[in-house]
């Protein structure tokens, strides 16, 4: 009988399984989430204006977009929290998803689809530049998350590029959309307000998941909007119905209006909060600054997508934008 043992033989994983597991753990991280979001945030502009203007010719009214989008990302919710069997949320949540239906659902879309249908899509993608402000102002407030001075410098830099590119840009945009005094200034604040209720969304949704999942947090917001959004489609509906004298106006949208209007509805207002959330849960402030990216993925998508003419100076701007977000990440490192 052979008495000799033989040391067992260490079980290696297979190669496979490995490098699956490292890139579902870089694909966890907070600054890889927000990346990802913020690529699919970047289309929602162009895609917008697909949906409400193609060349010079009304597709869907902005008002229907605004509604339409979160009755679809409602559907998919619904669906999604029903196959999870997710629980209603508690009562300390309802305030935080509350702000969530205000500020995402209700006043992000209508002021962003109201300036994206007067100004080309372009220049609403690098006014998105100063959302990251408004969301870091709201991280300290809401999650009492601080940053040094330096950090504020920088954002205020980065806001104040796009500012005075905007207003310097006014007199020579083209693409044929009135931007008189009145258009401008109206266009602008329908932005801006647009874009502190996304910040308000942004950081409620922070903190309600940090005590239920991300994917559920903008699933519930959905769907507790269903019984505004429905009722003001359907009356936005039947209203541009009525100034179209009897004719059927939804047969005359084109085939990539329609593809764009899935596309905000499914992409832009739930998937990409589904790792939006997860991602400032974690890291609020630092996460926020990723969106300074966006105005330059935006910009270069609204060329490529709509063919618009941006200016020479955008690339620049953006690029200064972009150089404002590395330092102020900077001085986010611990």
């Amino acid at each position: 009988m052979n008495s000799t043992l033989q040391a067992p033989q260490p079980v290696l994983p297979t190669p496979s399984v490995t490098a699956w597991g490292r890139v579902s753990a870089a694909a966890k991280q907070p600054l890889v989430l927000g990346l990802m979001a913020v690529l699919m945030f970047a289309m929602t502009i162009p895609m917008t204006r697909l949906a409400t203007v193609q060349e010079g010719v009304a597709q869907w009214p902005p008002a229907f977009i605004a509604a339409s989008r979160s009755v679809l990302a409602a559907l998919v919710s619904a669906l999604y929290l029903w196959r999870m069997g997710a629980p209603l949320p508690h009562r300390a949540q309802w305030p935080l998803l509350g702000a969530i239906v205000l500020g995402g659902v209700l006043a992000f879309p209508l002021g962003m689809g109201w300036a994206v249908s007067r100004l080309p899509a372009w220049v609403v993608a690098l006014g998105t530049a100063t959302l990251p402000m408004f969301t870091a102002v709201l991280a300290t407030v809401w999650m009492g998350q601080r940053a040094p001075l330096r950090f504020w410098v920088a954002c205020a830099s980065g806001v104040a590029l796009v500012g005075a590119f905007g207003a310097w840009q006014r007199h020579g945009l083209t693409a044929g959309v009135p931007l008189d005094g009145a258009t401008w200034l109206g266009a602008v604040a329908a932005l801006l307000v647009g874009l502190w209720g996304a910040s308000t969304a942004y950081i409620a949704g922070a903190r309600a998941a940090q005590h239920m999942p991300a994917a559920q947090v903008m699933s519930w917001a959905q769907v507790l909007a269903l019984p505004l959004t429905l009722p003001f489609t359907l009356v936005t509906a039947w209203h541009w119905q009525g100034e179209s004298a009897g004719h059927a106006p939804w047969a005359q949208v084109h085939t990539s209006a329609w593809w764009a209007l899935a596309y905000v509805g499914v992409v832009s207002s739930w998937l990409g909060f589904l790792a939006w959330y997860a991602a400032l849960a974690r890291d609020a402030l630092r996460v926020s600054q990723v969106q300074l990216l966006q105005p330059l993925v935006g910009m270069g998508l609204a060329g490529l997508l709509l063919g618009e003419a941006v200016s020479p100076w955008a690339v620049p701007v953006g690029l200064a934008v972009a150089l404002c977000m590395w330092v102020g990440q900077r001085s986010l490192r611990r």
